[in-house]
């Protein structure tokens, strides 16, 4: 195309862009056969528009076909670091096992030539008081709610947690008010009642939970517990304090930023608490409420440790009882089907896929998704016959109870 021809077609093409830009479209009856009229113009003068660039010569693309790819990483330059929660009476506890977390060299399931050296752990909620929970819950715990040494023998004897989770909700002020000698007393109880290691958590009141944590610290010295949790906004320095002192784990709690989660491990560290005793909590949203920002962060979380950085080498907790924090868990809906199938199913698919994510340790509320979960790990990590694991069952609703060994 001639230099003159070439102005002409983009003055052209200025004017009627300018025209559009003119266009008050009030009326869209009126104006539509105009618009279609300045449109033909614009349409044809683009037909010509692709001589205005220059041509590409055919060796240009021949060496733009040519690419390499590499194979996936599978071994890493760095590791997470391996957290052991509980303690045997070998270790100075009385725990019947030690539970393993972390230790991984690649991300999970990654690999099944090079598979990490412990499983994904799972601890069931206990509380040390009645709640609301979700009926299809409740129903399973309705008979021990009033005592949680015994709600804690059934989490660990009829539901096979390998862990149980405390949850000393009756030392928030707005509550009971429990003092942190009281609160460290059902501590104490709930130990004597089952032999598994123990996750303690408290109200997440800021000023009261540190307290809280110090006292349950010390009645469990030696027991090698988890402490939930420190983060920013309390006295975190106090819970480190307690965990050096009396031999715990510490979780280390950060609302969904990588920054501040690297942030937080590295003022836990610097207070002296050495990676082994840290297990970290970046949030985990419930399926279809933020469970898609949940893994993106996990699995940075994860590959940035396994790249080297040093600050994000723990293991992940995974609070998947989130999941009951959704309406779709646990309303009434013929839409959405019988809640007593789609709770457990929620609960189940937010660990599964945090668990794909990064995740190591997972809280969690029904005793199906602990059996599908633990299923789901055997089938993983160990050769064994699928139908084995799996028993289908006449009624596929029933498929969530039906997985297991």
């Amino acid at each position: 195309m001639k230099e003159k021809e070439t102005e002409a077609l983009t003055k052209k093409l200025i004017e009627l862009v300018e025209r559009l830009g003119d266009l008050e479209i009030e009326n869209v009856e009126i104006k539509a056969e105009e618009l279609t009229l300045i449109l033909q113009p614009v349409i044809g003068a683009m037909v010509q528009a692709p001589q205005l660039l220059p041509k590409v010569e055919e060796k240009a693309l021949e060496t733009l076909l040519k690419a390499e790819f590499s194979p996936p990483i599978e071994a890493y330059p760095g590791e997470v670091v391996e957290v052991r929660i509980g303690a045997t009476k070998s270790d100075g506890g009385s725990r019947r096992k030690v539970v393993k977390i972390g230790g991984e060299k690649t991300m999970p399931f990654y690999s099944f030539e090079l598979l990490n050296p412990n499983r994904p752990a799972f601890t069931m909620d206990v509380f040390d008081m009645p709640i609301t929970l979700a009926k299809s819950v409740m129903q399973h715990f309705e008979d021990v709610m009033q005592d949680p040494a015994d709600w804690a023998k059934k989490c660990v004897e009829d539901f096979g947690a390998d862990i149980v989770s405390l949850n000393l909700v009756s030392t928030d002020p707005t509550i009971k008010d429990v003092s942190p000698k009281d609160a460290a007393k059902t501590v104490e109880k709930v130990l004597q009642a089952v032999d598994a290691p123990l996750v303690i958590g408290g109200s997440g009141n800021k000023v009261k939970d540190p307290l809280m944590l110090e006292a349950a610290a010390e009645v469990a010295s030696g027991e090698r517990c988890v402490l939930n949790s420190a983060n920013v906004d309390n006295d975190y320095k106090r819970i480190v304090s307690a965990a050096k002192r009396y031999g715990h784990v510490v979780v280390a709690f950060t609302p969904m930023d990588i920054n501040n989660q690297k942030k937080l491990n590295r003022l836990l560290l610097d207070e002296g608490l050495p990676k082994e005793q840290i297990i970290m909590d970046p949030t985990t949203a419930a399926l279809g409420y933020g469970l898609d920002y949940t893994i993106s962060l996990m699995e940075r979380i994860k590959l940035s440790g396994l790249l080297g950085d040093s600050d994000l080498q723990m293991p992940i907790l995974s609070p998947s009882s989130n999941a009951w924090g959704a309406r779709e868990a646990w309303m009434k809906s013929e839409e959405f089907g019988p809640k007593e199938y789609r709770g457990p199913l929620w609960e189940t698919v937010t660990a599964i896929t945090t668990m794909m994510a990064g995740g190591d340790l997972f809280m969690l509320s029904h005793p199906a998704t602990v059996r599908v979960l633990k299923g789901l790990v055997e089938s993983l990590y160990e050769e064994v016959d699928v139908e084995h694991v799996y028993k289908p069952s006449k009624k596929i609703q029933d498929w969530i109870t039906d997985i297991g060994v």
